[in-house]
């Protein structure tokens, strides 16, 4: 049975290939999609295919493609294997994606996940040619049931010349509750956003489309490409504990309520440990207002513990999504999928307190955080949605493993190769061997809390002693570096493989 009860929107169904065609080289294209959930499934490798008989013909073809953030094999990938992308912005992950990256065939600009939809309206990103969304549904009255994700879909729709919508049956219609669309405005024009708990709804669940705007309609019936987590290992576990025993001294020591503040957590296995955690944990009635929803915040609404959770995407393993759309119906009195440009604001997060949990690559000694780029020059992802909580929160973690590379790269380095996240805003480092807390200490007391803490024992030594001499050799003493070897762990791997001295 169609998803389709308009008929307008009947009168431009057409295949991918079609629909293809209408997308020209040198076109900015916003695609949906935010962290592998709800991104288009037949598009992309249908231009795809257009480009590379393009190419194979002698003829430029190349678009500028703008998401939500990280998609999947069958859009960032297949666009980036034919070299189809001039300029990626604001996340991938696709490992063809970042290869391209690095090897500069496409250009990538990093960009604040919050800061994307008013820098996109305000045109700072040239006029938008194309959106390309995929929705659930489309209702009688003309108006789209949103999918899995919603990211930047609600300024695309906005902006683009021309609208082509992918209709996916694999999507749950009962997502239609779920979802709480609101647009932000020009600067002079924005009023303060009206959420004061994290479950609060403030606008529509569904889109409002401007219809003249859509070019073509394509049916699709495709799941979205998920990716398990792995199995908890045990550094996963010490790290989840660590930061549990931080939030427990925090409630103790009356800086905390009892049902703790909203919780935000990124992406990824470390985070999904400490939701596992949580939901073991002492703590009830608790609640997140973050970016994506992972495999322990749907457990650990199963469990009760967590009452409702606010994000902009799904981020699940295919059996949690599996879960999540036979029991969508259930999930949409727990769940709030918001524009990412609410989802991820500085003022919401501010007002709310959010507590933040962020992977990192490395941190240096004085607290200072690079959670994008290897040895200081080869993107990795992105920086996502981790400045927009950490800047803000009321407390901002982040968590690694203290060793990588099978122990040949340690993450607490003299200087970070690359500044994502200063000094200024990153106030608790956790890894398997410990916790800092830095918060009201001075850069020279934060050094000794990093290495004696959360630096490995391999390590642990260098760093002192790097400490001790950057000291001697300083030209001041509140930040104490040795400018001519602060990086020197950095070139000493990319000459011989490893951190370490021989």
């Amino acid at each position: 049975m169609s998803r389709i009860a308009n008929d307008k929107y009947r009168d431009k169904v057409m295949s991918a290939e079609e629909a293809a065609k209408l997308i020209k080289n040198g076109d900015r294209v916003g695609f949906s999609g935010f962290t592998g959930a709800g991104y288009p499934k037949a598009l992309p490798e249908a231009l795809a295919a257009q480009i590379k008989a393009a190419h194979e013909a002698g003829e430029d073809f190349k678009i500028a493609s703008y998401t939500g953030a990280s998609t999947a094999p069958e859009h960032d990938g297949a666009l980036a294997a034919v070299d189809g992308i001039s300029m990626r912005m604001p996340y991938q992950s696709d490992p063809i994606m970042r290869n391209k990256i690095n090897a500069g065939v496409s250009d990538y600009a990093d960009v604040h996940l919050s800061h994307t939809a008013p820098q996109v309206r305000q045109g700072f990103w040239g006029n938008l040619d194309v959106a390309v969304v995929e929705v659930a549904a489309i209702k009688e009255d003309g108006t789209a049931i949103p999918s899995s994700s919603i990211g930047n879909n609600n300024v695309y729709l906005e902006k683009a010349d021309k609208i082509i919508l992918e209709v996916n049956a694999w999507q749950s219609l009962d997502l239609e509750g779920m979802h709480d669309v609101y647009s932000m405005k020009l600067p002079g024009e924005n009023v303060p956003i009206p959420i004061q708990a994290p479950g609060d709804r403030i606008g529509s669940t569904t889109y409002d489309i401007d219809w003249s705007r859509v070019a073509a309609v394509i049916e699709t019936d495709a799941e979205d490409r998920n990716t398990p987590f792995k199995p908890l290992d045990e550094d996963s576990k010490t790290i989840a504990n660590n930061l549990l025993d931080f939030l427990a001294n925090e409630v103790k020591q009356g800086r905390m309520p009892k049902d703790l503040l909203p919780m935000q957590s990124g992406v990824g296995n470390i985070a999904n440990a400490v939701l596992v955690g949580l939901n073991e944990g002492p703590f009830e009635r608790l609640t997140s207002y973050t970016e994506v929803i992972q495999d322990g915040m749907v457990d650990m609404i199963d469990s009760g513990k967590l009452l409702v959770a606010s994000a902009t995407a799904f981020s699940l393993s295919p059996e949690a999504a599996a879960k999540m759309n036979d029991g969508a119906a259930h999930y949409r009195n727990h769940i709030v999928l918001r524009p990412q440009e609410v989802s991820n604001n500085p003022e919401v997060i501010r007002r709310l307190g959010v507590v933040s949990c962020n992977g990192m690559i490395e941190a240096d000694i004085y607290g200072n955080v690079n959670s994008t780029h290897i040895m200081g020059s080869r993107m990795m992802n992105g920086i996502g949605g981790s400045g927009d909580f950490t800047r803000n929160a009321y407390i901002s973690c982040f968590v690694s493993p203290s060793l990588a590379k099978d122990g040949d790269i340690s993450a607490i380095v003299p200087m970070v190769s690359h500044h994502d996240h200063t000094e200024h805003d990153v106030q608790v480092i956790i890894t398997e061997q410990g916790l800092a807390d830095l918060r009201g200490l001075s850069p020279k007391q934060r050094a000794r809390v990093i290495i004696e803490n959360c630096a490995h024992p391999d390590y642990r030594e260098m760093l002192l002693d790097y400490v001790a001499q950057a000291e001697r050799k300083a030209n001041g003493a509140h930040t104490p570096h040795d400018l001519e070897t602060a990086h020197a762990w950095h070139r000493r791997f990319l000459e011989s493989g490893s951190m370490k001295q021989s």
